[in-house]
């Protein structure tokens, strides 16, 4: 069987922790920080964990996270 290629861009965006969830980052963070309040900002800088329902096909396509 052929080896399955890893989509790049996606296995920028998400790393494993360590119980094997996925974890990403939140969009929106890069500019027009002015209009955002603080709250926003400093819940933009947390992580998020990805849903239950997308993991499988997240998996399919970073297979060797």
């Amino acid at each position: 069987m052929p080896k399955v290629k890893t989509k790049r861009g996606l296995a920028k965006r998400v790393k494993a922790t360590g119980t094997g969830k996925l974890r990403r980052y939140r969009a929106g963070k890069s500019h027009i920080l002015t209009k955002k309040s603080r709250a926003r900002k400093r819940r933009l800088r947390q992580g998020d964990l990805i849903h239950a329902a997308d993991v499988r096909r997240i998996r399919r396509l970073v297979p060797y996270l």
